[in-house]
């Protein structure tokens, strides 16, 4: 097939990679739908994808990887920088020269008897001054339909791109999926991503977390912009005006649910609305007047199948009802329906598990859905979708949210005191693992800003970016934390969750707007518990404050293990972290004293 540019920067690059794998065909991915179908019915006619019922759900299909590729391969990822210190401790580290070795043995004829798949695509709205072009060359159907979903491909890239050889060049192959020879190999300093071995989405779906949040991080660092693990969520007042909120968590604390929230009824009654324009990565840069915009730089959500249910997120499951790829999930045989565990009361009797061995969902003590599964579904079809979020300009951002899992140390909401302090409060971002019965606390895992696995660069040069950034920002966004999952000694959430975070939400920007106070604390501003509505919701003032309550004795143990954590990246700590860190430490001490006294 004849190439679709003529930009010999793209064509040298991939005729070189054709004689390293040597494909049978090649085959450039334009866009359009005629392409696209006949790649649907050879990808059903193989057995790769199976067509689901086209009533129930129109234009989607179920797919199945192998039983040992079935999520992302954190200890097989490395960070390919020419000086390892450039890596940090936050990344495993090969050599370049190293790794494009090892990568060019794996790769060598990987594709004979293939049709190799060069596929165009354009990350962020298309000719946004946002957005980067990137390729990704594969040999698989999947994958091609899979990035048809999550980017913008086709034509339309490659005539933004022009002559550029401004490009991510991404290479995939499935090769043998040897579980030993699977590696996701990141060259920053050369816009590169080598991928073997692997056929399931998180290792194969180039242009997400391997381009848009390790490469574009890095990219960000050196072009005075931001790529962050974010959700960017807009609030609609009942004046119709709409502010915008970036926030991080990491996995587990409920990132999807607020992206997708729905206000309690009380709220829609008034006239707020939520509406979404990314559930997972924000690019932000600054605009010529000092202020921050952001961008989702993604078109479609690859979301965790199981657990999603119309009552937990009713958005995300409507989001899933046309145009979707659903991946390790249960296939019903009876109607060519799908189910994963927590998707309603009524599994499938007459159904196939996640390797395709028959299941009886009302009969096996064996779960159906792999526990990873997922949904590739388009960001257009979700009925919370902000007219927004293919806007080229990017939404104005008013604050930054934080939030981890912690059963007793952080309150329900705190904001911190200025930037710098809030970018302390990024890098200290923690979750733990709790015993419900028992309320013990287990163990706290530190995870800055939600980015410590997507970070494609040293993690306290990243720190130091943050800090840099806040310098150059007019009016730059306040910084917030929160924490849904306090217990009380029996292990119990002592916050509902869900859609009433909304009411932590719209505090949060009644503080931007300045029209409420807040009580200094040794942590930060902590809201007035007046100020926090809970009208319609069954919690007492004296619940609340019990839910914003500072445990000095926890938070003196934390800055323990901040200390230990920050140990591990030496100098790089910036020193206007080290110093908040001192002043937190110092705030608990004399507050205790006082208490004390």
């Amino acid at each position: 097939m004849q190439a679709l540019t003529s930009n010999q920067n793209v064509l040298k690059w991939i005729n070189q990679i054709v004689s390293l794998t040597n494909p049978s065909e090649v085959m450039w991915i334009d866009g359009s739908d005629e392409q696209l179908n006949k790649l649907r019915n050879e990808g059903c006619s193989t057995g790769e994808l199976k067509q689901l019922n086209k009533e129930k759900y129109p234009g989607c299909y179920y797919h199945k990887s192998h039983s040992n590729d079935v999520a992302r391969m954190e200890d097989r990822t490395f960070i390919c920088s020419r000086e390892k210190e450039n890596a940090g401790p936050n990344n495993n580290w090969m050599s370049p020269d190293d790794a494009y070795e090892l990568g060019r043995e794996i790769f060598k004829n990987s594709m004979i008897g293939r049709t190799m798949y060069v596929i165009p695509y354009s990350m962020g709205p298309i000719g946004s001054p946002f957005s980067k072009v990137g390729f990704e060359i594969t040999d698989s159907i999947y994958v091609v339909l899979s990035m048809n979903i999550m980017t913008r491909i086709g034509q339309k890239a490659l005539d933004v791109l022009g002559d550029s050889n401004d490009f991510v060049r991404g290479v995939h192959s499935k090769c043998t999926l040897d579980l030993n020879n699977r590696y996701i190999f990141h060259f920053p300093e050369d816009n590169t991503i080598w991928s073997c071995n692997s056929a399931y989405g998180g290792n194969v779906l180039l242009g997400k977390k391997c381009f848009a949040l390790r490469i574009a991080s890095y990219q960000g660092w050196k072009e005075g912009w931001m790529a962050e693990h974010m959700l960017i969520l807009g609030i609609e007042n009942p004046k119709k005006e709409v502010k915008y909120v970036a926030a991080a968590f990491p996995s587990a604390c409920g990132k999807t649910n607020l992206a997708m929230l729905i206000p309690p009824e009380i709220y829609r009654k008034k006239g707020y609305k939520v509406w979404t324009v990314g559930d997972d990565i924000a690019w932000l840069r600054i605009k010529e007047d000092g202020t921050l915009w952001a961008i989702n730089p993604e078109a479609g959500f690859f979301g965790v199948a199981p657990g999603t249910s119309k009552k937990s997120n009713y958005n995300a499951m409507m989001s899933t009802m046309k145009d979707t790829i659903f991946t390790n999930v249960v296939y019903n045989l009876d109607d060519d329906t799908i189910w994963w565990e927590k998707f309603d009361d009524n599994p499938p009797e007459n159904g196939l598990d996640w390797k395709g061995n028959p299941w009886n969902g009302k009969k096996s003590q064996e779960k159906g859905a792999h526990p990873n599964s997922r949904f590739t579904a388009p960001a257009r079809n979700c009925p919370s979708i902000s007219s927004e979020w293919e806007s080229p300009n990017g939404v104005p951002i008013s604050a930054f949210i934080f939030g981890g899992r912690r059963a007793k140390t952080a309150p329900l909401v705190y904001q911190s005191r200025n930037w710098q302090h809030g970018v302390f409060v990024g890098s200290i971002l923690a979750s733990e693992t709790t015993a419900a019965a028992t309320g013990k606390v287990g163990v706290v895992r530190r995870d800055p800003m939600a980015m410590l696995p997507f970070c494609g660069y040293n993690m306290g040069d990243y720190f130091a970016h943050w800090l840099n950034m806040g310098k150059k920002i007019n009016n730059a966004p306040k910084i917030f934390h929160v924490n849904w999952f306090r217990t009380n000694e029996d292990g119990e959430f002592l916050w509902p969750g869900f859609g009433e975070n909304f009411r932590i939400l719209e505090w949060i920007l009644r503080r931007c707007d300045k029209e409420v106070d807040a009580e200094v604390s040794p942590i930060g501003y902590l809201p007035k518990v007046q100020d926090i509505k809970l009208e319609g919701l069954n919690i007492s003032h004296k619940q609340l404050e019990n839910l914003l309550t500072i445990d000095c004795e926890s938070w003196l143990e934390d800055v323990a293990g901040i200390e230990e954590f920050y140990k591990k990246f030496g100098s790089k700590i910036p020193e206007e972290l080290s110093k908040e860190l001192n002043t937190l430490k110092n705030n608990l001490n004399n507050y205790l004293s006082s208490i004390v006294a």
